[in-house]
């Protein structure tokens, strides 16, 4: 079964629309110049606001350790996700189970990321734009991604209820990641589009042999 992570919610009652469809995970932006920033008390209500079982994520971008602490003190994450340059050793420091997203394009060694990253809980595998983090709606060439990587794979970039069939049946990811294709603007989630991407993911699922 594909877990689904609907990522940059902003509102409460979008967060309660992603749970209602059946989704896995949200995620929380903490990244100064995304358009999905959240701030703490933000991101505090929208974590409290979610059931047991379904999981919030934080995703940050180079940031320095003191924020990620005091979003802790605050926030309750139950993962952390790094979009930046960080080390194995600064994404592992917090007591938290982490991901560490990667930009994938050609030349990009995903086993030795794997490798590098191997106290990670799984690699987020997104498009590579240069001089942008994430969050592009771009998708990336996922013939890229090798058969057998030892960490579980997250797929990112560009998804939506169109093309996901086809990424999953290509890729057997462990989990799906989408933003922009389930927005009516940056930041503003569509309830309809959740709800469709889901239904979606699950028909591909049961489609998937064996």
């Amino acid at each position: 079964m594909t877990r689904v992570k609907i990522c940059g919610i902003t509102r409460v009652a979008d967060a309660l629309a992603t749970v209602q469809a059946g989704a896995d995970a949200i995620g929380l932006v903490f990244y100064e110049r995304s358009p999905r920033r959240v701030d703490i008390a933000q991101a505090a209500q929208l974590a409290t606001a979610l059931p047991p079982f379904v999981s919030a994520v934080g995703l940050f971008v180079n940031a320095e350790a003191t924020l990620v602490r005091e979003v802790l003190a605050h926030v309750p994450l139950d993962l952390l996700q790094f979009h930046g340059d960080e080390s194995p050793e600064f994404c592992a420091q917090f007591a938290r189970p982490y991901l560490k997203a990667i930009r994938v394009k050609a030349g990009v060694d995903l086993l030795q990321c794997a490798s590098v990253f191997s106290s990670a809980k799984g690699l987020l595998l997104d498009a590579h734009v240069e001089g942008v983090p994430g969050g592009t709606g771009a998708t990336f060439d996922w013939s890229l991604i090798p058969k057998h990587l030892p960490l579980p794979v997250i797929l990112s970039g560009g998804l939506d209820a169109e093309n996901i069939a086809a990424a999953i049946e290509q890729v057997r990811p462990y989990a799906v990641d989408v933003s922009s294709g389930v927005e009516t603007s940056k930041g503003i989630k569509d309830a309809a589009k959740i709800a469709r991407f889901i239904q979606e993911v699950k028909r591909a699922d049961v489609r998937l042999p064996g």
